[in-house]
């Protein structure tokens, strides 16, 4: 059930907007093709005008060299590199300073995201949204192989999130997400390094009042979990974000609203 913001939505021609997939990659040659060629395949079955900006954040394996390789067939992919250091943020960062597209969706490499979720954020912007985020805990949505205590820890954080931002957005952390072009603008500079890029864009975004979806998804982990010591070292991490966005929605909301243009009202956000 959409929010009463969603009737002040105006559609758009269907397909005027040009599609950029940003798809970090480290070390995912034996992931990366049947990524590359599914959403290729969707997306020219749906006639939507695309590139697949693929970032190699500091290989060491062959991925850019398959991704070049495939790049023969697939002319819409736009292979970048991403400088060292590493890190899924900084990857996303080098991306953010080369997609082409009046629209940007965050991918991952190893096929967790479903191509048919990728078109349906799509037909959410032609609705009128200025983003769509993808939630995995929404009825409709089907995960699979999400590591037990991984699983335990997202659904804590995320709604400590919920709490602190009042808003019904349930899947913060999720990489899954679709922002226009004027959003991703509006947010950047972006500082984040690691994992915690995921809460800095949809944070910044969900605090300036944007137009934001919810869509169920299908979403499929990795066979391998994540052990405690990493998780220990991206809570510090998420934590910083999380308190610098929050004091910003508290402190200089009026500031960021001003350079956006945007009203500082009612927030304008919608459920599926």
């Amino acid at each position: 059930m959409a929010s009463k913001a969603a009737s002040k939505l105006q559609p758009l021609p269907p397909n005027t907007l040009k599609y950029s997939i940003l798809i970090p990659a480290y070390n995912e040659e034996k992931n990366i093709i049947p990524t590359l060629e599914t959403l290729a395949e969707k997306l020219r079955a749906e006639a939507i005008p695309f590139e697949l900006l693929v970032v190699n954040d500091n290989s060491t394996d062959q991925t850019p060299q398959v991704i070049e390789a495939k790049a023969l067939e697939i002319p819409e992919i736009n292979l970048v590199h991403n400088t060292p250091p590493g890190g899924l943020g900084r990857a996303i960062r080098c991306g953010l300073a080369h997609f082409t597209g009046d629209a940007l969706a965050v991918v991952m490499a190893d096929s967790s995201d479903h191509p048919d979720d990728v078109v349906r954020c799509y037909r959410k912007l032609e609705e009128g949204y200025d983003c769509v985020f993808g939630s995995r805990f929404v009825p409709g949505s089907k995960v699979t192989h999400y590591p037990p205590v991984k699983l335990v820890v997202n659904r804590l954080v995320n709604r400590a999130m919920q709490v602190l931002f009042m808003t019904h957005h349930n899947d913060l952390t999720n990489a899954f997400k679709v922002y226009r072009r004027h959003v991703i603008e509006s947010i950047l500079p972006l500082q984040a390094a690691h994992f915690n890029i995921t809460i800095e864009m949809s944070l910044s975004s969900l605090i300036r009042r944007y137009r934001i979806a919810d869509v169920p998804i299908t979403w499929s982990g990795r066979t391998w979990g994540v052990s405690n010591l990493r998780l220990r070292k991206m809570g510090r991490r998420y934590l910083c974000t999380l308190l610098m966005i929050w004091c910003e929605r508290i402190l200089i909301l009026d500031d960021l609203m001003m350079e956006n243009k945007q009203p500082t009202g009612e927030t304008l956000d919608a459920d599926r």
